[in-house]
């Protein structure tokens, strides 16, 4: 197996836990909506949001009709970054530890305009990967061919030689398609056994050395 020499992550359940159900009921109670057809509308428009064919206003002026205000639609695209943005710590380690160790690593996402820029603003660590691609950006989403052919490009680091880390199986195989290794990642012991497995552990020790 090629070594790895670029660390490619998703965000959502990657470097973050999985969506806060708290903030999932706070959501409820701002739409007016219904559980379900908050969660209908939710998913329904989320594609076309990811590819920046939607703006966040009209996401969810979508979701929950025209007769939206304006406050409540932005009390609703802070909510939706905070559903998403309960951190997954011992990933966030890693990253450090690869960025003082000097690998390349890059964030590939699907992710609308108003959550691309709630989750900047608040993470100032986001500016120390070499490379981030918000689907929005692009008008294109995973697992779309061309935005891994963008993130290769961004990392300019040969396919082979990079690792990317994603929740769904079918993004996994479209990175793998494009010649990249892929990890579908689920809960972290998962993802440092399938590392072990594959011989990369000891990109897991540096967690634990200085450079």
């Amino acid at each position: 197996m090629p070594p790895v020499h670029a660390v490619l992550f998703d965000f959502g359940k990657v470097l973050s836990l999985p969506p806060d159900p708290e903030v999932w009921q706070q959501m409820i109670r701002l739409s007016g909506l219904r559980e379900q057809q908050l969660e209908d509308g939710y998913w329904k428009f989320r594609d076309d949001y990811d590819a920046g064919l939607l703006t966040g206003d009209q996401y969810w002026q979508n979701i929950v009709g025209t007769s939206a205000t304006s406050e409540q639609v932005q009390q609703l695209k802070a909510a939706d970054v905070a559903l998403w943005t309960q951190m997954n710590q011992p990933m966030l380690d890693w990253v450090a530890a690869l960025h003082r160790h000097g690998f390349r690593t890059g964030i590939l996402s699907n992710m609308p305009d108003a959550m691309a820029e709630g989750i900047c603003a608040q993470f100032d660590w986001i500016v120390n990967f070499d490379h981030t691609i918000w689907s929005h950006a692009l008008k294109m989403r995973k697992p779309q061919r061309r935005i891994y052919q963008a993130a290769i490009e961004g990392l300019n680091t040969p396919a082979e030689n990079i690792l990317f880390l994603d929740d769904k199986p079918e993004n996994i195989q479209a990175a793998e398609d494009a010649g990249m290794q892929g990890i579908v990642y689920n809960d972290h012991d998962g993802f440092e056994r399938e590392m072990h497995s594959r011989g990369l552990g000891h990109l897991l020790e540096i967690s634990a050395t200085k450079s």
